[in-house]
């Protein structure tokens, strides 16, 4: 309970404003202009009972949690999702991190990528 009081104080978008290390730059600005973060999958070991550990075992050979974390370009995280099985495909993590009440949110103007296989997938912008 205190880590998730603590999260909606820490992991939380700061600013819908493109960082000053892209819109200085003339090397990344003409390509990330807009851009206000990354967002991507991974997975972490995770403890789960012996008649649930099917579920969790995904492309490793031990159970794992499949978790969504979005970041800034000050490497803050700004959404975390975590606890799907690790046999999740990541197309429903993030249906469901979008579908949520309190789930990602993606400003105005966002737009998805090839990166999630499913009708959007997503780099925030």
């Amino acid at each position: 309970d205190a880590l998730c009081l603590l999260s909606r104080g820490v992991i939380c978008i700061r600013t819908i404003e493109t960082h000053s290390k892209i819109t200085s730059s003339s090397r990344f600005h003409p390509y990330f202009e807009g851009c206000i973060g990354a967002l991507d999958g991974t997975h972490i070991p995770a403890c789960v009972p012996i008649h649930m550990q099917d579920r969790f075992r995904g492309g490793k050979s031990f159970p794992t949690q499949n978790v969504l974390a979005a970041v800034d370009f000050d490497l803050r995280f700004t959404y975390v999702l975590a606890g799907w099985e690790g046999s999740a495909h990541d197309s429903y993590v993030l249906q469901d991190a979008l579908s949520r009440p309190n789930g990602l949110k993606i400003p105005e103007g966002g737009i998805l990528t090839h990166g999630f296989k499913m009708k959007l997938s997503l780099v925030l912008s």
